[in-house]
């Protein structure tokens, strides 16, 4: 059966630019806002039932859980724009071909990201400076979500084919499913069963289970084509190698980004519980207003990839500029809401007042203007990934990640000794040069040249 009587599938080649990007991305944006409430859940659940220490924890437990999904979303990206420009040139053989490779690429890249993080969460907590009577909770959590991570991966490889072909609403459904679930075990888990973050972690894991479970029942039901057989390694090794060219640069960009994050936490919590428990509910809270933001980018990157695949330029260049239009006013819409209820948001997670004054500090400085300027980036960047040039996503990622966040926050923290408030101004600062030189990738016209398929 071809992929093309896959009923929800989305041409983006034809239409409204505008339109089809916004209707592409809300659904996009409904899923991510929903994922996002895995950890959001677990962090007010256990901050309420555990307390600061549990918070802290979590906090920054979460920060490698998001190395671990950078990884798993960074490989199956790969798939999901070589199905995109495959889709644009209206090869039903090749999406067919890119789907199962995505399914044995994704296979090996599970194995390996879990064996590498049950090795490496303890060190790197160490690393971090995690406060001692956090420790304990955040091994805990830390251990079970390592051996999740085949769920995420595989629920990231669904939902890539699913992108590529221009179905956004069907993932929206299966993240539904699984937010369900992971509230109400959270809610039994760490709350009457006490099982702390523990609980927390067990009820994210099992609901990333259902997620995936859901999603391949669902695929097979429609015909879609699921193999995963290892087998694509030796019959379409040409297939892996597109996937891998796209997928690998943009792991590593979205691990850079987040391992900067990390090492941020980390001199973070060396000023005690309290600011640690606060940046670690600040940086959730500007995660989830980037949120609008993420899912223009995705949309971006989906419809540029068909676009380029069907060898249409000028509407690809529409694209990204309909996308930069969209991405700023999303965008301008949640600094405001963030900006007018600052102090309420923070005590959703914690009612300790040092916690909310230095979250409201965090929040007042790093969910303002350099949210913008962080827009036109990251849509630059997505442009660039569906065109076909994710290196140029990541030397970019890596440029705001590395030699802005990482150097400005010590910079401003240590040597200036601005100390937590100088962490706060170096991530405020850090998309600054990214932003230009994005801007200048984009009117080089360089991406014309990028296409992966004939």
């Amino acid at each position: 059966m071809e992929t093309r009587n896959y009923t929800m599938e989305r041409d983006l080649t034809v239409g409204s630019v505008p339109k089809q990007l916004l209707s592409f991305a809300a659904p996009l944006f409904l899923a991510n806002l929903l994922q996002s409430l895995y950890s959001i859940v677990d962090m007010a659940v256990v901050g309420r039932f555990v307390g600061s220490a549990g918070l802290a924890a979590v906090s920054s437990a979460a920060m490698l859980s998001f190395i671990i999904q950078s990884v798993c979303t960074g490989v199956t990206t790969g798939g999901a724009v070589l199905i995109a420009q495959y889709k644009g040139a209206r090869d039903t053989r090749g999406q067919r071909e890119t789907t199962g490779a995505l399914f044995s690429v994704s296979e090996l890249a599970a194995l390996l990201v879990t064996a590498a993080g049950l090795l490496a969460y303890r060190p790197v907590f160490s690393l971090m400076n995690l406060p001692a009577e956090a420790l304990p909770h955040a091994l805990r959590y830390m251990r079970v979500i390592c051996l999740g991570t085949v769920f995420v991966f595989g629920y990231n490889a669904v939902c890539s084919v699913l992108r590529g072909l221009g179905d956004s609403k069907s993932p929206l459904f299966f993240v539904a499913v699984a937010t369900v679930v992971n509230i109400l075990l959270d809610l039994l888990l760490v709350g009457p069963l006490g099982l702390g973050t523990e609980g927390a972690a067990i009820a994210t894991a099992a609901s990333q289970g259902v997620s995936f479970l859901t999603a391949v029942f669902v695929l097979r039901r429609r015909g879609l084509p699921l193999d995963f057989s290892p087998a694509y390694f030796r019959t379409a090794p040409k297939t892996c190698r597109a996937i891998l060219r796209i997928g690998f640069p943009t792991a590593v960009q979205m691990t850079v980004l987040n391992l900067s994050y990390l090492l941020v936490t980390g001199m973070l919590n060396g000023y005690g519980v309290a600011v640690a428990a606060a940046a670690g509910v600040g940086l959730k809270v500007n995660s989830f207003a980037a949120m609008p933001c993420w899912a223009v980018g995705q949309a971006v990157t989906t419809m540029a990839g068909q676009n380029l695949g069907a060898g249409d330029t000028g509407r690809a260049e529409e694209t990204a500029k309909s996308g930069l239009r969209l991405a700023l006013l999303v965008t301008a819409a949640s600094i405001l809401a963030v900006q007018l209820f600052t102090a309420q948001i923070i005590g959703l997670f914690n009612t300790d007042p040092e916690v909310v004054r230095e979250g409201v500090f965090y929040l007042r400085v790093c969910c303002s203007f350099n949210s913008l300027v962080y827009a036109v980036m990251y849509t630059f960047d997505s442009f660039a990934t569906g065109a076909g040039d994710s290196l140029f996503a990541m030397l970019n990622a890596m440029l705001h990640s590395v030699v802005m966040r990482l150097s400005l926050s010590w910079l401003l923290s240590v040597p200036l000794g601005l100390g937590f408030a100088g962490l706060c101004w170096g991530e405020c600062l850090s998309p600054l040069l990214p932003f230009v030189f994005g801007i200048l990738y984009f009117r080089s016209g360089r991406w014309r040249r990028k296409r992966l398929v004939s």
